[in-house]
């Protein structure tokens, strides 16, 4: 929520060929390994498996709000997967075959009746702490993403068909991966004594305007699962397509906040384009909001003006005690943002302008 990260060496000895993004309210420090950012060894698979960046985002985003729950900010620092190579991510991803034992996918059987693919994303994190000068590896999350459904041609030139895949299979599906994967990296003798958390993520559709969610995680210590953690996340499009409503009272109440807001924001100003927000929820309680607000605008006191109403808007009329963004945009540029972190009753604006 537009959280201000600071390059910072931290205060690390001086021999050290490592330091620290620094810190932020909430968030992990990153390493600098010899004056560069350590990027992950499997960076971009995820991107070319995937074709809903929701997903991507809400997949990444939501893996870190996990590891939270069982490596504190303040006693670990965040390292981006070290240990699963490109190759590797991408043979575990695949289909099993005779040229890939280590697929984690079925094979694909009958072409005009295919079974699915089930894993779509995995993602790993690694957690560390200070040994002397060095970093020290004590935790490893691994994020597991799996299909809602599965889009196929039973012809290369054909039509499109998708399989709908069940919640209940998604989570047996999940499962079964989940203990290869850890038994896969006890294998290696570095991986042998860290606390190793897995964590489940049903994928939204293709189409979907919002990500899908975690649902489960297990912190484990042996090569075995030993249990499971529910979790209570959903993501929804604000407003509802077709006038819907929610049974749950904070949901209506929640929806006719935004309702409310984007009455204001259309009565204000000219020929918008669109008014949407993703809002997510944890259990009946909302967690946060990301508003898009589309027009298009004619000159810099337009730009100004409109997000000086927006700032007032927000305030007015939009749930309290949550963190919320809104990106006001052009068809081409983003234009100004006004936003709320967590914790703060204060919406604070920035407007992009040109010299």
């Amino acid at each position: 929520m537009m959280a201000v990260m600071a390059l910072s060496a931290c205060g690390r000895n001086s021999k050290s060929n490592y330091s620290t993004t620094g810190t932020s309210a909430g968030n992990y420090q990153g390493v600098i390994k010899k004056g560069h950012y350590r990027t992950s060894k499997a960076r971009g698979v995820n991107v070319s498996q995937n074709n809903n960046q929701y997903n991507l985002k809400s997949f990444e985003s939501g893996l870190t709000t996990v590891s939270k729950r069982v490596f504190s900010t303040k006693n670990y620092i965040f390292q981006e997967g070290q240990y699963l190579d490109t190759d590797t991510v991408t043979n575990w991803l695949g289909r099993k075959t005779k040229k890939n034992p280590e697929g984690l996918n079925p094979a694909q059987g009958k072409k005009s009746n295919p079974n699915p693919e089930y894993i779509q994303q995995l993602e790993e994190q690694d957690y560390m702490t200070e040994s002397g000068s060095k970093l020290k590896l004590k935790g490893m999350t691994i994020g597991i993403g799996i299909n809602s459904e599965y889009n196929y041609k039973k012809k290369d030139d054909g039509p499109s068909y998708t399989k709908k895949i069940s919640n209940a299979e998604v989570e047996r599906q999940g499962k079964i991966a989940a203990e290869k994967v850890l038994k896969r990296l006890r294998a290696r003798k570095d991986l042998q004594n860290i606390p190793i958390v897995i964590a489940l993520y049903k994928q939204a559709p293709d189409d979907s305007l919002v990500g899908g969610t975690f649902f489960a995680y297990s912190n484990n210590k042996g090569d075995s699962i030993s249990s499971w953690h529910t979790l209570h996340y959903r993501n929804e499009v604000l407003p509802k397509a077709g006038g819907t409503t929610s049974e749950n009272q904070d949901d209506s109440s929640n929806s006719s906040s935004f309702s409310n807001f984007k009455s204001q924001v259309q009565s204000f100003f000219p020929n918008l384009s669109g008014v949407t927000a993703q809002a997510q929820y944890n259990g009946s309680s909302m967690t946060g909001m990301h508003i898009t607000i589309t027009t298009q605008f004619y000159s810099q006191s337009e730009i100004t003006s409109f997000t000086q109403y927006i700032t007032r808007a927000a305030r007015r009329y939009l749930p309290s005690g949550i963190p919320i963004d809104i990106k006001i945009q052009s068809d081409s540029n983003v234009q100004a943002v006004v936003f709320r972190n967590s914790g703060s009753d204060k919406f604070q604006s920035h407007v992009f302008d040109s010299y």
